[in-house]
């Protein structure tokens, strides 16, 4: 059984409903009923505004934190004398954010004023944790752990209560941080971004960095296997973990093969890096290849130096033949594909022209 816009119309004529309910509704009915389907190409959604009036109002937001900071003292970065009034001060923070995410976010339902507030929301869950590890006696790693635990804690509460797809972003890479801190504080050297991706660096975080972003990948999929027409925000939180995972995977495999150099490590990078892009198109998420390869050109630039040019024109024309043809390639090797756990849950294929 299925309501059609008659049956709609006739309950507010029942005055069952009223006009911007009956409105609503069908707004969602159509959402649901179309939305995958009339994409261009089947693309992958992806959204920051919805109109001039949200950057308006982000524009507003950042003016009024910084405001604040300055009648305050507080700053983006963890204050050297954080003490129980900056800790109040956060605590402002944290209130005033969660009162205006009530307002945009649930009842305005605005993007980029909920981006931006989650972002606030991240900055004050730091300075709390800064002020508190301050208080605490805690230095160095001990109170950037500190500090980037509690800001993801806050941020975890705060997805709970609203739902905010960046959310599981910051909420991972706070993770990260945390974790990175605790090795640091038992022994390990600080890390430099080289230790980060590089396997054959000495120090666990390279490994951290895989085992992460795995977990992250996992939990992604999870994500766009509960929503495959991508028509709910879980598909977008599963935008923005990918974001995350893809360079913490493929960086940190990529990079330790080129490093590894010769003609047998070159090859098994190209086979590495084909076998991501074919993934990536399995599960129909390009912001996971382009958040690996991205991330990969920009470490090739800072630490290949004259090799990085040989690197970054493979991967450009690689991104070029398969954002041309993305959805016939996907088509025919997704029906090339034996049945296995999950496919049948994956966002359709074949929807479009497939031919090459």
């Amino acid at each position: 059984m299925s309501l059609d816009k008659d049956d709609i119309r006739a309950a507010v004529a029942g005055n069952i409903l009223t006009e911007p309910q009956a409105a609503s509704l069908m707004a969602l009915a159509e959402k649901r009923r179309g939305t995958r389907e009339n994409m261009d190409g089947l693309d992958e959604p992806f959204e920051l505004f919805r109109g001039f009036n949200e950057v308006f109002i982000v524009i507003g937001l950042v003016i009024l934190y910084a405001g604040w900071m300055g009648l305050t003292g507080l700053n983006i970065f963890f204050s050297e004398d954080a003490n129980l009034s900056t800790l109040i001060y956060g605590v402002i923070s944290v209130a005033v954010t969660y009162f205006l995410a009530r307002y945009f976010t649930l009842k305005r339902r605005m993007v980029a004023p909920s981006i931006m507030l989650v972002v606030l929301m991240l900055l004050s869950g730091l300075q709390i944790g800064a002020s508190l590890a301050n208080l605490l006696a805690l230095e160095n790693a001990s109170m950037t752990g500190f500090s980037a635990g509690f800001a993801t804690l806050l941020l975890a509460a705060f997805y709970a209560m609203f739902r905010i797809p960046v959310t599981v972003f910051f909420i991972a890479l706070g993770v990260f941080i945390a974790i990175g801190a605790l090795f640091v504080k038992g022994g390990a050297d600080a890390p430099v971004v080289s230790d980060l991706f590089m396997l054959t660096n000495d120090g666990p975080f390279a490994i951290i960095t895989i085992i992460l972003g795995l977990i992250g990948l996992t939990i992604a999929l999870r994500f766009d296997m509960s929503d495959p027409h991508r028509v709910t925000r879980r598909a977008s939180a599963g935008f923005w973990l990918h974001v995350i995972a893809a360079p913490a995977i493929v960086n940190t495999i990529a990079l330790t093969l080129f490093e590894a150099g010769g003609v047998a490590g070159q090859i098994v990078l190209l086979t590495f890096l084909a076998a991501m892009a074919i993934f990536a198109m399995i599960i129909d998420r390009r912001s996971f290849l382009v958040a690996g390869i991205g991330y990969i050109v920009a470490i090739a630039i800072a630490f290949l130096e004259g090799n990085a040019a040989i690197v970054i024109l493979i991967l450009g024309l690689g991104l070029v033949v398969l954002g041309a043809k993305w959805e016939g390639l996907r088509a025919r090797i997704m029906d090339a594909l034996p049945a296995f756990p999950g496919k049948n849950k994956l966002p359709p294929w074949g929807l479009t022209e497939t031919s090459l």
